[in-house]
């Protein structure tokens, strides 16, 4: 063996020692960490050594803005609650809980506040529900302060005479903490609860603005915005934060913070995966990025449950629909199975998005609200919406496939599972057995689909299908020769097809259309393999009928 050979040999076996090395390195680093998984509570996480994404400076100018009214709304599960929590420490001047954060060069007095805080969460969805949340609340409040109260002190009487004692007994002004105040609201919408609900709210909250110069600092954080009640209308310098460019990223987690904070959990995922640092970074934002909240910024932001949940499990998933997130959008969305080519894009004026009461600014409203659409672009006063990720758009498509299908959710879900298989396996036969079984009499029977054509129909039962078990899929894809019917991109495989009903060709017209215009080229890059499928669907609404690979 030549010398130079040797030499070669020996700086592989040092480049590989040094790669394992650095592996064990990275191995150990990460059993020293822990992730905040489900953890709300700043003082826990602080205290007990969890992984912090520093937001403080952002927190900081918050609360020294000179103004005494916020709100901030953001989807569900987007770390509101340790934003509110975070809030209330400061304020409390517990300053050995902020130490080595940004706070600490901005931050010199650290006066310590008292504190009113209601987590409206657990406030139910019923008055009856919502007294007992406040009266106990009000009580504890009452007990700390030594107030005196008799049975017929209404509760907005009492939360007045909290506010005027805490100020009086500590010499400082109150900060006031609502978190999830939509709640209740949400949850009795549309059921006979919602007035009696929003009464009480009127009544209550009222006080804030009448006690004003007692407060120091109020905030409020929810997901939707009920503009009837006096939060909003009697709280006329209310300073909606949601949309300002400086708290774009109050909430959530940036690129940037992901590649600085998360690096040894992204390299083991990446190890597990067998993928580069920069392929689990494109991976983890396909899933979970894309969130804008200001259109003066663009800042992409990621849901920060999602993210860490799949950092911690070293696993993409879905993390959305074990949320609850979904729960709440038949309320808000009529016939939302029929409706999904509409939303993706779709526009709102700036005016509606901005400020309207998501109970009349229509379903577009609600679902960017509750975050299943996100701005993608903003143009002379208006706003243009889409779906954030993957995880949103299949926990989106999961909730309506069962509406459009006409079945229960769980008749489907193991022939959606068994599908899944096929496709990631390549098995053609056993994918088109379970789309025959998943599609079948669909379009015929479902009367809501009346006004579309029978193709038309097809290509939103069989996207919606494909979506629904976390397939990439495109619709009626551009390239330079023609327009793709559909495109379906799992881990290992391509599916480019072409959709023709029998009365039109059936497969032998998709086959030649296939061929003609070569639908398979532009993805032979890829080094996933591309399978074409010539797809022949009955004219007159029974279903998938076969298909045929084509060579």
């Amino acid at each position: 063996m030549k010398k130079t050979e040797k030499l070669c040999i020996f700086q592989i076996i040092i480049l590989t020692l040094r790669e394992k090395k650095q592996k064990a390195s990275n191995m150990a680093e990460i059993k020293d960490r822990i992730l905040p998984v489900g953890i709300q509570s700043f003082e826990e996480i602080r205290k007990k050594g969890y992984l912090y994404v520093d937001k403080t400076d952002i927190i900081w100018q918050l609360a020294n803005r000179n103004k005494t009214y916020h709100y901030l709304s953001r989807p569900r599960r987007f770390g509101k609650s340790v934003l509110v929590d975070t809030l209330q420490a400061y304020f409390e001047g517990r300053k050995e809980l902020f130490e080595g954060l940004k706070i600490m060069d901005l931050e010199t007095e650290w006066t310590k506040h008292p504190v009113i805080r209601l987590d409206m969460s657990r406030a139910g969805s019923s008055a009856h529900e919502l007294n007992a949340y406040l009266n106990q609340a009000f009580k504890e409040y009452e007990q700390k302060y030594n107030i005196e109260t008799s049975p017929s002190d209404s509760l907005t009487n009492r939360f007045d005479a909290i506010i005027q004692s805490a100020y009086q007994q500590t010499g400082q002004q109150v900060a006031i903490l609502v978190d999830e105040y939509d709640s209740p609201l949400q949850h009795s919408w549309k059921t006979p609860h919602h007035e009696e609900c929003t009464t009480i709210y009127r009544s209550v909250f009222a006080i804030l603005k009448a006690d004003d110069k007692y407060e120091k600092f109020v905030f409020i954080t929810g997901i939707t915005k009920f503009t009837q009640i006096s939060l909003f209308s009697v709280l006329n310098n209310l300073s909606n934060i949601s949309f300002e460019p400086e708290y774009a990223a109050i909430c959530g987690i940036t690129k940037e913070e992901l590649q600085n904070d998360f690096k040894p959990e992204i390299e083991k995922l990446a190890d597990y995966e067998n993928w580069t640092f920069d392929e689990a970074v494109a991976q983890l934002q396909a899933y979970y990025d894309g969130y804008h909240f200001s259109r003066k910024n663009m800042v992409d932001v990621f849901n920060p449950f999602s993210l860490i949940n799949a950092l911690s499990d070293s696993d993409l998933k879905n993390y959305w629909s074990s949320s609850g997130a979904t729960s709440l959008l038949p309320k808000f969305v009529n016939d939302m199975e029929i409706k999904l080519g509409n939303f993706d894009p779709c526009t709102m004026l700036r005016q509606t998005i901005e400020t309207s009461d998501v109970t009349g600014g229509g379903a577009e409203l609600f679902l960017y609200q509750s975050g299943y659409l996100t701005i993608k672009d903003y143009q002379m006063g208006i706003y243009i919406l889409g779906v954030p990720n993957y995880e949103v758009r299949q926990a989106l498509y999961e909730t309506v496939l069962p509406a459009l299908t006409l079945r229960k959710n769980g008749d489907i879900q193991s022939t959606q599972a068994f599908l899944m298989l096929s496709l990631q396996q390549g098995n053609l036969e056993e994918a088109k057995k379970c789309l025959k079984s998943l599609v079948a009499d669909v379009p015929y029977s479902n009367k809501k689909l009346a006004s579309m054509d029978m193709e038309e129909r097809y290509r939103l039962i069989l996207s919606t299908i494909f979506n629904a078990i976390g397939c990439r899929i495109e619709v009626e894809k551009m390239i330079a020769t023609g327009r793709i019917d559909m495109v379906v991109e799992v881990t290992h495989y391509i599916y480019v097809l072409e959709l023709k009903l029998s009365n039109n060709g059936g497969i032998s017209a998709a086959e030649a259309q296939i061929k003609a215009k070569q639908y398979a080229e532009p993805f032979q890059a890829d080094k996933r393999k591309v399978i074409a499928l010539a797809v022949e669907l009955d004219e007159l609404g029974k279903g998938l009928i076969d298909w045929k690979e084509v060579e």
